[in-house]
């Protein structure tokens, strides 16, 4: 029985070096651009960021749940109009069900995961109703907020948190 050598470069199929180093170099380079298109992703969009100071907001926890106990002990009800035109409609009522009329009422409009369209509103007191005005809002998800006080820089009495959908 005779040996015979063959050289691989003269088979055809066969699996060579290079074959190998090349299906390494797909592999890897193919591990690395997914990633890379990961991390572009993730550093592109939303920030993660929920509250500008969570620490100092933490630290307050128990006193806002006690002010949310005490809104909702009195009993208020809210009604919430948003309109593509900018006009905000804000009723709320008492217990009762008479319009509350008492208050300052400030607040804000924004998106929910970017603060580059937030609006500050100010509220005036129309017809047992307050109205602000934010000016054209593009359809999508927006987060309204709102806050009863009793004269400016006094604690508040009513807090108000939304989230809307305005369609085309």
């Amino acid at each position: 029985m005779t040996l015979r050598v063959i050289n691989p470069r003269q088979v055809d199929g066969a699996l060579t070096g290079r074959h190998v180093l090349l299906i390494f170099l797909a592999f890897f380079g193919s591990i690395f651009a997914v990633n890379g298109w990961f991390l572009y992703s993730a550093l592109s969009t939303h920030t993660g960021v929920v509250a500008v100071e969570p620490y100092r907001k933490g630290l307050a926890y128990n006193e806002r749940i006690a002010a949310d106990e005490r809104q909702h002990a009195l009993g208020w009800t809210d009604d919430l109009s948003v309109g593509r035109d900018g006009r905000i409609v804000l009723r709320i009522a008492s217990a009762s069900g008479e319009p509350v009329r008492t208050g300052v009422v400030t607040g804000s409009i924004g998106r929910p995961a970017t603060a580059g369209y937030d609006h500050a509103l100010a509220f005036s007191e129309k017809e047992a109703t307050f109205v602000a005005e934010a000016g054209t809002l593009a359809e999508g998800n927006w987060v309204v907020e709102a806050v009863v006080r009793a004269a400016p820089g006094q604690e508040p009495i009513y807090r108000l948190r939304k989230r809307i959908w305005l369609k085309p």
